[in-house]
């Protein structure tokens, strides 16, 4: 069996989430979940070597070890008091996670439904809004579904480009919903009127399929909506042998049983 054939659906989307950082250089990226952290590692190793990265709690790695190891090379520190002074001066790209993403990228973690009395207490805001006005920021959805890409979230705890804009220049001069990637799709928010746009579907994937599993309107150029690329070799054996040996990516993003 050839190595394309044996791609899952867990590498293309590491590969696509290291794609958002490609381009970033030397920049802080703060990953929040495992197939971030995974994607991170991954665009360090191969496509942008120049990215800083921490072990998420207080040191600054000069390694690149596999997820949830310890860190066999240390170049720092930056305890949590720090973050905060990173996250105020910019040089920083977050991936953080959504439990709803709306048309216009704002984003909730805070609650859902009516703020004064939700249905469901989630995170609560934590760093979404300073992270939006200050840092490039991304998301990433583990199951797109019309329960997370909705009209309007119910709480903004993450700031989407119309939303800083009305706020103001300092809202708006750093905020930067760079990419949202999903286990279905890749998207921006360059869509008309900075609304969310389908930039790429995964293979297997179709248009419909993502629209259908979404509960807003997506923005599609065109009529062929590309395909995200899958992993090349050397990445698949970066994630398989080098960060992931262990599988831990199958947990967030599982290999359909037909194809296990």
């Amino acid at each position: 069996m050839s190595t394309e054939q044996t791609v899952t659906r867990a590498d293309v989307c590491a590969a696509a989430i290291a794609d958002a950082f490609k381009d970033d250089g030397e920049i802080f990226a703060s990953p929040m979940g495992m197939l971030p952290m995974l994607g991170v590692r991954l665009a360090r190793l191969t496509s942008n070597p120049d990215l800083v990265i921490s072990d998420g709690e207080s040191l600054f790695l000069a390694g690149t070890p596999p997820l949830f190891t310890k860190a066999d090379k240390v170049e720092g520190w930056i305890p949590f008091r720090r973050v905060f002074d990173v996250v105020a001066y910019g040089k920083r790209h977050v991936m953080m996670g959504a439990t709803q993403v709306d048309r216009f990228g704002n984003q909730n973690i805070s609650a859902i439904g009516d703020f004064d009395r939700p249905q469901r207490q989630l995170l609560g805001s934590r760093g979404a809004p300073g992270n939006t006005v200050n840092n490039r920021t991304s998301y990433w959805v583990p199951r797109h579904s019309p329960r997370v890409f909705v009209e309007a979230v119910d709480v903004v705890s993450g700031v989407g480009p119309t939303r800083a804009a009305e706020a103001g220049p300092a809202a708006a001069r750093f905020n930067d919903i760079h990419r949202i990637v999903s286990d279905l799709a890749v998207l921006d928010v360059n869509g008309p009127g900075r609304t969310l746009r389908l930039l790429s579907v995964h293979p297997g994937v179709t248009v419909d399929q993502v629209l259908e599993a979404s509960g807003c309107a997506l923005h599609v150029d065109g009529e062929d909506v590309p395909e995200t690329r899958t992993p090349t070799t050397e990445e698949l054996l970066v994630i398989r042998e080098v960060l992931d040996p262990k599988g831990l990516r199958f947990k967030e993003v599982p290999v359909p049983k037909e194809s296990a």
